[in-house]
């Protein structure tokens, strides 16, 4: 099953997210938190630390700034796997003019036996950005959440760190 968690800046996504995954936890299971960000500058190494002080420690970990869909695909034998995030994923991809292959990541995600939740930003809310760069970032975005929003099971779109299900099962916590 794949899950897309979604939502703006501090909404509570990776929160909600990492309840998914300490519910498989509790239950005696195997949990791979798959980490999207890289540590470019102070600001971003204390963003890093927090989440890995928000994380139990039964989680693997695997930090992976590109190659989502062959991570996922090795990712066969947990019982979950959580991606943290798809919108730097795109970033890191952007950065080095890599384009981005959102079907590729989804077909690995589908492609295994584990349920995996992707965690995104949505950037499409707010104002028009002024740079081109950042107006291309908020349009691949917007079309990457689109496209993972089609394929997942599940979509999620926290409020205010309320969860509130677009699709799929209604028996979020």
């Amino acid at each position: 099953m794949l899950t897309l968690i979604g939502g703006g800046a501090r909404s509570g996504k990776s929160s909600y997210a990492l309840s998914l995954g300490n519910s498989v936890i509790d239950s005696g299971k195997r949990a791979l938190f798959v980490a999207t960000a890289e540590a470019v500058d102070d600001e971003m190494e204390q963003r890093i630390a927090k989440h890995k002080v928000e994380r139990r420690s039964e989680y693997d970990l695997i930090e992976e700034p590109r190659e989502l869909a062959k991570v996922l695909i090795q990712a066969r034998d947990y019982d979950i796997v959580i991606v943290d995030c798809l919108t730097l994923w795109l970033s890191n991809l952007m950065l080095e003019n890599i384009e981005p292959d959102f079907e590729d990541v989804i077909e690995a995600g589908r492609s295994i036996n584990s349920a995996v939740v992707f965690v995104t930003n949505e950037t499409g809310e707010g104002i028009v950005p002024m740079h081109p760069i950042s107006r291309k970032f908020r349009d691949l975005s917007g079309q990457m959440n689109v496209a993972f929003a089609k394929y997942c099971d599940q979509v999620v779109a926290m409020k205010f760190g309320i969860p509130m299900v677009l699709k799929g099962i209604t028996d979020v916590k």
